[in-house]
């Protein structure tokens, strides 16, 4: 049973990371001058927020993540071929010197702590391990929610 309110809604994840990055409420990600939606990349892809600064970008691959279980959320909830494809594409843009960017919005408030659900998808799992190895970046953040809202809300320590 959560011990939080959950955020059901898939589109809350995009919009709200593209306002928090556009506000400076994530440090790790401020400094760029240009924030784009759903461009077209690699392979028959898009990426949910591509940052920019002149020649310089960052690709961010927005997850939401609801799965809760004795304090620690997990992504995916369910077997992922999709979310692996963005794994695989995001390794692709640090090959080729761009800056890439997994980003888990914990939509509810009882999370102290982040990991793969390697118990769900193992191969999700495994190629989040790789994909660290090879240079993608991990961001967890929760949510603030109640009935009146959803905001951003602290950064969670995650294991890989």
């Amino acid at each position: 049973m959560p011990t939080s309110l959950v955020g059901v809604n898939t589109l809350i994840p995009n919009r709200l990371s593209k306002k928090s990055i556009s506000s400076g409420k994530i440090q790790s990600l401020t400094g760029y001058q240009k924030i784009r939606t759903e461009v077209a990349y690699g392979n028959n892809s898009r990426i949910d927020l591509l940052l920019e600064d002149g020649n310089e970008q960052c690709f961010v691959e927005v997850k939401n993540c609801t799965l809760v279980e004795d304090g620690i959320a997990y992504f995916p909830d369910a077997v992922t071929s999709r979310g692996l494809k963005h794994l695989v594409e995001l390794q692709r843009q640090v090959r080729e010197k761009n800056r890439a960017v997994m980003f888990y919005l914990i939509q509810r408030m009882d999370a102290d702590g982040f990991r793969p659900a390697h118990h769900i998808d193992p191969a999700y799992s495994q190629e989040i391990k790789r994909a660290v190895k090879n240079g993608v970046e991990i961001i967890v953040y929760d949510v603030l929610i109640d009935l009146e809202g959803i905001s951003l809300n602290r950064k969670i320590p995650y294991e890989i």
